[in-house]
């Protein structure tokens, strides 16, 4: 259904502001020159880094997102909107008050940090710090779209295997996760994006140690003063990976599919 008339200029200016900015970027880019700044070492070393954190994050957003979505779907009233708030909270955090949270907990002298660097193990500024803050911000992507899921379908396939005796791990391996394929390939998907785009805690918790931990944001933000161009460049992979992303996660089938 179509709304009154006087929206679609509200609406046209909304696409504006997202799309000058974008377009933006684009002109500003050394078209000429975009090869060789993408592909030079810095740029290479940075992406790859990237990729492989994001990856990485992803596994565990999957691996621990899923069980969290379950448990939340599980719990009812004033329950469930308390952890729901609690998970979802990376959402809306400041990056810079996840990085000092992560921190407080994984670093040096945190909660759960201390202990394990008294067992020789260091979280703090490496790359598991990375893989850390990436997870932490990517996470509520998939608790989201578990959740939704298992809310917008019902539970009777699930039901009338029990009835014929099937186990709660074989209903939930052969029905439950099958039937979730959509929402948990598009949970996994905006996390895999959503942690390749990560800056702000991975700054405060991991810092910025070149092959270590200066992912794609960090580089192109340090960039940004002595080479403009190569930052340009490397924004706009991560544009055309963010478009991409938007684009699988939210085609016409997985919608079908949550829905």
């Amino acid at each position: 259904m179509s709304g009154p008339r006087w929206l679609v200029p509200l609406a046209l200016l909304g696409a504006l502001l997202v799309a000058a900015p974008l377009v933006g970027l684009m002109a500003r880019a050394s078209w000429g020159e975009l090869w060789t700044l993408i592909t030079a070492p810095e740029s290479l070393e940075a992406l790859a880094l990237s990729l492989r954190t994001a990856v990485a994050s992803t596994a565990l957003v999957i691996v621990l997102g899923v069980p969290l979505g379950f448990a939340l779907r599980a719990v009812h009233g004033r329950v469930r909107a308390a952890l729901r708030a609690v998970l979802l909270a990376p959402l809306v955090l400041p990056p810079v008050v996840g990085g000092l949270a992560l921190l407080y907990a994984f670093g040096r002298r945190g909660l759960i940090g201390a202990p394990l660097e008294d067992a020789g193990i260091s979280v703090a500024y490496t790359t598991a710090a990375v893989v850390l803050a990436q997870t932490f911000v990517a996470m509520p992507f998939m608790v989201v779209s578990i959740e939704s899921a298992l809310a917008a379908r019902g539970e009777r396939r699930e039901a009338i295997a029990a009835t014929l005796g099937a186990s709660r791990t074989r209903i939930l391996a052969r029905i439950t996760l099958p039937a979730l394929g959509p929402a948990l390939a598009t949970g996994a998907v905006l996390a895999f994006a959503r942690a390749l785009g990560e800056f702000g805690a991975t700054l405060t918790f991991a810092g910025s140690l070149a092959g270590v931990t200066r992912t794609a944001p960090l580089e192109i933000y340090l960039a940004r003063e002595t080479d403009p161009d190569a930052a340009v460049a490397l924004s706009l992979v991560l544009l055309v990976v963010a478009v991409a992303v938007v684009a699988i996660a939210y085609r016409p089938a997985a919608m079908r599919g949550v829905r």
